[in-house]
């Protein structure tokens, strides 16, 4: 593993040549840092922002990969974001995650940092009244250095492309439905982290194949240091230690969500794009009926599909913890 993480953060110094500079901001030593690769979320990032603002984060430092709807642009306006821009391969970069890490390595030391999707928006328990500040100054008393989250996906109730979506508009608007008991969890002693499958995709896309369903366990808040690096996604990290987010000794440690607004009315014509972009996936044509599928706009709602209420409802579901944390 120590040498895994070695040819990681090397693939990410050589990997440091794609980006440039585009706009730099400054921030104080006590920052909590953003980091996010992402590619035309100009209906998302205005939303993004002030949720991220609200919550605590006092920088936010953008890879952006070659947008043409504005989204750059829009970036380089605010006050409060780095930008570093490049055109080339996500899928050659291990989907954006050699960029991540390199610019990790350059800017994140010594920070707390939430690394989330553009699509992605955190939440945890007591979150509207108690920032991120108070949350990393209470994980430091714990001696935790990391917050796992599930990735919780969120969607319309009808077809996808009845979800509206336009410039700054709260996703969770148009998306108010999750899974709320669909889910498998299990232990992978390699990297001694857990994995969390379910959900609308899994069963909507992936009923025959459920263990190709996507990942939704997800490491989005984390105290950088010079030895860290990212091994698949924010799925899993290195030093092996911080993987073990989770109690071992009975009981639950604090765990958060990430909202996934990714199945916004967007998301039809995007799937149709990006099937043919073949960025996304290590195994690209085995997600080509998955593609086919979103680009049906197809009505992920159910019988047994939950009304989203709130963190005290995912608590009460058992889908996050707050471990101690008040």
């Amino acid at each position: 593993m120590a040498w895994k993480r070695r040819r990681y953060r090397a693939r990410a110094v050589l990997r440091a040549r794609q980006l440039v500079c585009l706009r730099r901001g400054a921030w104080g030593r006590s920052a909590i840092l953003l980091f996010c690769t992402l590619r035309n979320e100009i209906e998302r990032i205005d939303w993004f922002l002030q949720h991220y603002r609200a919550l605590g984060v006092g920088h936010f430092i953008f890879v952006d990969n070659g947008s043409t709807d504005g989204t750059r642009a829009r970036l380089l306006a605010q006050s409060d974001c780095t930008v570093y821009g490049t055109d080339a391969s996500y899928k050659a970069a291990r989907f954006g995650m050699d960029w991540i890490n390199w610019v990790m390595l350059r800017h994140a030391r010594g920070h707390w940092c939430v690394v989330v999707d553009a699509d992605e928006l955190l939440i945890y328990p007591h979150w509207p009244d108690r920032p991120l500040p108070a949350l990393t100054d209470w994980l430091e008393r714990q001696g935790q250095q990391i917050m796992p989250a599930m990735m919780l996906e969120l969607y319309p109730k009808g077809p996808l492309d009845s979800a509206p979506c336009f410039l700054g508009m709260n996703p969770l608007a148009a998306l108010n439905w999750f899974d709320a008991g669909n889910y498998t969890i299990a232990h992978k002693p390699l990297l001694d982290c857990l994995l969390i499958q379910g959900g609308p995709r899994a069963r909507q896309f992936f009923a025959e194949t459920p263990n190709r369903a996507p990942t939704l366990t997800k490491l989005p808040l984390v105290k950088w240091s010079f030895h860290t690096a990212w091994v698949n996604s924010t799925h899993t990290i290195l030093p092996r230690a911080l993987n073990r987010s989770f109690a071992t000794q009975g009981g639950e440690g604090i765990s958060g969500a990430l909202l996934h607004t990714k199945f916004l009315a967007t998301v039809v014509e995007k799937s149709r794009i990006e099937k043919a972009r073949a960025e996304h996936f290590g195994n690209a044509p085995v997600f080509d009926a998955y593609y086919d599928q979103l680009a049906q706009a197809p009505d992920l709602w159910c019988a047994q599909s939950t009304r989203y209420e709130g963190w005290a409802q995912l608590e009460a579901l058992g889908l996050i913890s707050r471990g101690g944390w008040g």
